[in-house]
């Protein structure tokens, strides 16, 4: 079997390569197509063969679909794939668009995991319109929908953007439980990162995880952090982004720099998870955020936002809910944390026991079973 996986971005590929690893082994051609992927230093050599195309992330953009379809095309033509799995929203769009007319002369089916819709209840009226409009306009160049949380579900069959039996729920694309392993952390390296930061024992640490953009909304973390007004507490955002020095600005009018750390882009996640009493995610929109399942595995609560996905993986008592944009809310969350510490190393373990659907194993028979099914669809219809 031949399988072409599309992102528009290359770091995009990274949910993926669990995925890429397991079928290569077992004999598939796995290749990978998005923007200037070729000169990735990361990413070509977990593929088969790497493709470029030309495209921007904004879907205005008029190359998207005068330029890039023409690549695509090309690519397909010659390598005669039998699956085309895409990913996120110029990609799966100019992806499907380009490939409506070739689908009825080749045997490709084409897969479009949606990480999380760019419609959304509670997102800008005027962008879910327009998003909601492009789905409905690709869904019939789709086989199969594969969605990652319990709302895209619902959207996508509500809004009958594909048939509803070739809609799949599957929850992400797989966690290494081995990786994000409590018991794998030795103490030392605890000690290490809260010495690194200057922690005592009477130091309580809470830990953000994210990209520094708007959507993920670190400026509400900040407030909240500053309105908790417990100076023996401290606060970490590991992560990089455009608003970086504009969130720092920030920590310094809040009078909160001394107890703020921003750690930039790290390789210890687990660790500084093990670290910290809870993790925090105010984020607008998720498709379902790995941060949060990471942070369960290591038997760390979660105070996060109610948005899909989110919502999904903290419902069960696995960490605190809160409304979006709640400064008050957030900040009160906090403090159950640091004052019930017994309670929250019991939601931080009840986490853990319901991560076990979205650990690797399980995700990644879920994708066979999907892609067996397309398989034998193409046998039956070309014998």
């Amino acid at each position: 079997m031949k399988l072409l996986i599309v992102t528009t971005i290359p770091t995009t590929l990274d949910f993926f390569l669990p995925l890429t690893k397991h079928l290569r082994a077992k004999g598939w051609r796995v290749d990978a197509m998005a923007k200037e992927l070729s000169t990735s230093k990361e990413y070509p050599q977990f593929f088969d063969r790497v493709w470029d195309v030309e495209w921007s992330r904004n879907p205005l953009d008029p190359q998207n679909l005068t330029v890039a379809p023409q690549q695509i095309r090309e690519v397909l033509t010659q390598q005669n794939y039998d699956i085309v799995n895409v990913s996120t929203p110029v990609a799966a769009f100019v992806t499907r668009y380009a490939l409506k007319d070739l689908k009825k002369h080749e045997k490709v089916k084409v897969i479009y995991t949606a990480q999380g819709f760019h419609f959304y209840k509670g997102g800008s009226l005027y962008k879910n319109a327009i998003f909601l409009g492009l789905e409905k306009i690709a869904g019939p160049w789709t086989d199969y929908l594969v969605v990652v949380n319990r709302e895209d579900e619902s959207a996508a069959k509500r809004y009958g953007l594909i048939s509803p039996d070739r809609v799949r729920y599957i929850p992400g694309t797989g966690l290494n439980l081995d990786r994000f392993n409590p018991s794998a952390i030795p103490e030392a390296d605890i000690m290490r990162v809260r010495q690194e930061l200057g922690l005592g024992p009477e130091n309580p640490l809470f830990l953000s995880v994210a990209e520094f953009i708007f959507r993920k909304r670190p400026g509400d973390i900040l407030k909240a952090f500053a309105q908790l007004g417990r100076p023996q507490v401290h606060l970490a955002l590991a992560g990089d982004g455009i608003i970086l020095e504009e969130m720092q600005q920030l920590a310094s009018e809040l009078g909160i720099q001394k107890q703020v750390h921003f750690l930039g882009l790290r390789r210890d996640i687990p660790v500084l998870m093990r670290a910290s009493v809870a993790t925090l995610i105010a984020s607008s929109q998720e498709g379902l955020p790995n941060c949060v399942m990471e942070s369960l595995c290591m038997e760390v609560p979660v105070i996060g936002t109610e948005i899909r996905g989110t919502r999904d993986l903290l419902e069960n008592g696995n960490g605190l809910l809160v409304k979006l944009g709640d400064i008050n809310g957030i900040a009160s969350a906090m403090a159950w944390i640091l004052d019930h510490p017994d309670e929250a190393q019991q939601m931080g373990k009840r986490g853990r026991e319901n991560m076990v659907n979205y650990d690797l194993p399980h995700i990644l028979k879920q994708y066979e079973a999907l892609y067996a099914e397309v398989n034998y669809q193409q046998s039956t219809i070309n014998p």
